[in-house]
């Protein structure tokens, strides 16, 4: 199987009356930030399905996917990542591997759901028994791609039950002027109070005039009403 067969396949699923909704939900008008992005009208679980078919494609043809103008191919492209490292589970050296190809393509996971269907699943679980100072380079990095990266691998983190780089992270990230990582940071916090609640809570009453009210408001979601009242009347 090469590329050209995975983006055939693409074509015979994809829905041509499902492309405007998606455009403008993935912003890719002028000034959005997907801009330019083009969909075909693929939904995902036909892409992943696709991407199942795919998980023995070479990382050379993977590239090509990653590399494609059609924003359902790149996304077959990280499906197929993702298969490929859960498959890896004994294999550490090909797990390895796999993280510094993503890596090097970060910056191609270029609107939030490649990011979000991609980065927990490869580096959130790459890095539960390492040392973290790759999130906080990307955290300070110039793509938005690569910082939303940063603070969403750590929900596989979370799901771990260790807090510490989240919080940091959305320190780091609290005064960012992109909604999308604004969501990001609110929607992480919000993760870890489904861990630890007075651990968050602790953290809203320190930081609650800080974060963004788009952090905010996601943080505080799943709280009672009259606590969400109270730390929102705090901005």
């Amino acid at each position: 199987m090469k590329a050209s067969d995975v983006r055939e396949a693409l074509y015979s699923v994809a829905d041509p009356d499902k492309v405007k909704i998606l455009s403008g939900f993935f912003k890719t008008g002028k000034g959005g930030y997907g801009e330019g992005d083009v969909f075909i009208g693929v939904k995902v679980p036909q892409n992943r399905a696709i991407a199942k078919e795919a998980i023995d494609l070479p990382l050379e043809e993977v590239q090509k996917l990653i590399d494609d103008p059609i924003h359902e191919a790149r996304v077959c492209g990280f499906l197929i990542l993702v298969l490929r490292f859960e498959r890896a589970r004994k294999d550490p050296a090909e797990r390895e591997r796999i993280v510094a190809f993503y890596l090097e393509n970060a910056r191609k996971a270029n609107n939030w759901d490649l990011v979000d269907l991609s980065a927990p699943k490869i580096l959130g679980e790459w890095l539960k028994d390492k040392d973290r100072g790759l999130l906080y380079r990307l955290a300070e990095s110039d793509s938005l791609w690569e910082q939303r990266i940063a603070i969403v691998s750590t929900w596989s983190i979370i799901r771990g039950g260790d807090l510490d780089d989240t919080y940091a992270l959305a320190r780091k990230l609290m005064d960012h002027p992109h909604d999308l990582i604004r969501k990001a940071v609110g929607w992480m916090l919000r993760e870890t109070g489904k861990k630890d609640r007075d651990r968050l809570i602790g953290f809203l009453e320190e930081y609650a005039t800080s974060l963004s009210r788009t952090s905010l408001r996601y943080a505080i979601e799943h709280f009672p009403p009259d606590m969400r009242l109270r730390f929102m009347t705090m901005k």
